[in-house]
């Protein structure tokens, strides 16, 4: 069973850095996508970044190109987001995200694991 847990969320100003954690088990295949999604009040959850298992390569949403950074400790035990620049329309609840294939996708519906999210809150 797959198994995700986030960490690291908190309250940051404007302009300031966070790292997100996402500690990950439970894989059965060697290949597989993890995900950040982030979902503000009233709004849909929306697809951050990803990372595929099996080459390392990366995928971001327009909206963090250039600050967010995605990247995995050599065991592939964690992921991270590393998140720099920080707006206020950052806001909202951070999921880490899996399911086992080598696909580099921002749509929630390919990702059948997920972990409880963590909160980022981005003041003005």
């Amino acid at each position: 069973e797959v198994q995700l847990v986030e960490s690291g969320g908190g309250l940051v100003q404007a302009g300031g850095s966070l790292r997100l954690s996402c500690k990950a088990s439970g894989f059965f295949s060697d290949d597989y996508t993890i995900g950040w999604f982030r979902q503000a009040p009233g709004k849909e959850r929306e697809g951050v970044s990803c990372i595929s298992s099996s080459d390392g390569l990366a995928y971001y949403g327009d909206s963090v190109k250039g600050r967010f950074t995605i990247a995995s400790d050599d065991a592939w035990n964690t992921v991270y987001l590393h998140m720099n620049s920080l707006k206020p329309e950052d806001t909202g609840v951070y999921y880490c995200a899996a399911f086992e294939g080598d696909l580099l996708s921002l749509s929630p519906y390919e990702y059948d694991n997920w972990g409880q999210g963590t909160q980022v809150t981005v003041s003005s």
